[in-house]
């Protein structure tokens, strides 16, 4: 019996950005502009719908601006439980990234998970945060502290790990290590410096651990800070490491592969990574 499911990806543009309206209506221009693209998703009967890294807004950690602090909310929130309707609407399991505040000064670069049936599953808090070049993280977002959690959904075991994550092979293993069947990473990137590691970490990820991955970027130049060009092409990668689906570079778009979760099976009883690991060699790696 094969388990062939439907993934889509959203990778977007921002319609507003800082300057051209307040903070509740920038965010609220880029929810708007998803809902078509999630809609889509639904009619397409996609069964697992992942959106780009703090979908609901620009990337403005290029500012460090305390402004941008007002736009974190709760997760569960208002954001999260407005996807949910389209997740029971559709029977369609969603992976919802948003700017989270957990209290006044404790704020994550978070991702919400939806199941099918509209519950809400939990959340990933990005683990690893970047301060350089533009993306100055930290400004923003403590790390993570709830670990490499895996979500049981309705149609998979998936996984999240957000866009600077995917430069860290431990936590993709452990997230192979914990059952995700499925790792979705949303990411916000430009072109430049790391634009060759695109497509070479995140297959190398599939391929080391034997799982799918929908790997998401944004598209389009953001003012006024023009960190430079979101490059888009978003795509799917299987467990032997090959991409079989991707997006534009520069389209707002709704990415959709369907694919047999069977093949995990087939690709780790040939590659037996995780039989022959040999964890009690790695102290190394947890050395402070």
């Amino acid at each position: 019996m094969t388990r062939v499911i439907k993934s889509g990806l959203i990778q977007m543009s921002v319609p507003m950005s800082d300057g051209d309206g307040s903070l509740d209506q920038i965010k609220q221009a880029m929810l708007e502009k998803h809902v078509s693209y999630i809609e889509n998703a639904g009619k397409q009967g996609v069964n697992i719908l992942c959106l780009q890294e703090i979908f609901n807004g620009p990337y403005f950690c290029v500012s460090q601006d305390p402004k941008w602090y007002q736009t974190a909310e709760a997760v569960p929130g208002p954001t999260v439980e407005f996807m949910q309707e389209f997740a029971r609407k559709y029977q369609m399991v969603m992976i919802v990234p948003v700017y989270e505040k957990e209290q006044a000064g404790v704020l994550y670069n978070t991702a919400a998970v939806i199941d099918a049936d509209g519950s809400y599953l939990g959340k990933y808090r990005k683990n690893h945060i970047p301060h350089t070049s533009g993306f100055w993280e930290k400004y923003f977002f403590k790390p993570g502290n709830l670990g490499y959690p895996v979500f049981t959904t309705q149609y998979a075991k998936i996984g999240v790990y957000i866009c600077y994550d995917r430069h860290f092979p431990d936590g993709a293993r452990i997230l192979g290590l914990n059952g995700a069947e499925i790792v979705y990473n949303p990411s916000a990137t430009v072109a430049g410096l790391s634009q060759y590691l695109w497509k070479l970490e995140q297959p190398a990820h599939a391929a080391a651990n034997g799982y799918f991955m929908g790997c998401i970027n944004r598209v389009g130049e953001e003012k006024p800070w023009n960190l430079g060009r979101f490059y888009g092409t978003s795509y799917f990668v299987d467990p032997r490491g090959q991409i079989f689906a991707e997006a534009s570079e520069d389209q707002d778009e709704l990415l959709v592969a369907e694919f047999d979760l069977d093949l995990i099976e087939e690709v780790r009883a040939t590659w037996q990574f995780f039989r022959d690991r040999r964890p009690e060699t790695y102290q190394k790696l947890v050395e402070l």
